[in-house]
């Protein structure tokens, strides 16, 4: 770059760079409201197609928590296209487009329910949990089963040096 080139690209660059990929806020909030009400997961399997954000494997569920800029919610108001450069931008949205489509597609082709939840749903715990959950009923083509009480057993051995209650 020379001295009369703009800094822009070097600042564009920084910018871009901290655009997390795992871990992000909304991933964050997500993972807490399942968390919260009682689902168990695993992060980023790579082994699955599109690499979901959070895998439910009792449920056969795949969460992706798609940003709504990036992955172009429709009808968000985070969905904007930068003014400049706007053919590379319209490129790179329609190529993650395609990616998350073909992501879901294999998904399903593997008997996965894939669950997307858009950035600005996530700080919404009721919406994300009853969309998982709702997932799963339709896989399982049955009721919900209601969370299990506070303090009762689930099928695990006492911990170590304590007797167990009758």
């Amino acid at each position: 770059m020379s001295e009369d080139e703009p800094a822009v690209p070097l600042v564009r660059a920084r910018l871009m760079g901290r655009v997390r990929q795992k871990n992000s806020a909304p991933e964050l909030l997500v993972r807490s409201a399942l968390h919260r009400a009682g689902f168990r997961f695993r992060l980023h399997r790579r082994d699955l197609p599109g690499t979901p954000d959070i895998v439910l494997p009792a449920r056969s569920a795949a969460v992706f928590v798609h940003g709504c800029f990036w992955h172009r919610h429709p009808g968000c108001r985070r969905t904007t296209t930068p003014k400049t450069r706007a053919d590379f931008w319209n490129a790179k949205f329609a190529r993650n487009i395609e990616r998350d489509a073909a992501a879901i597609a294999a998904l399903e082709e593997q008997g996965w329910t894939p669950v997307v939840i858009w950035e600005c749903e996530a700080g919404d715990a009721e919406l994300v949990v009853s969309r998982v959950a709702r997932s799963d009923a339709e896989v399982r083509r049955l009721p919900l089963s209601p969370p299990a009480e506070p303090g009762r057993d689930r099928g695990r051995p006492p911990p170590r040096g304590r007797a167990v209650a009758d």
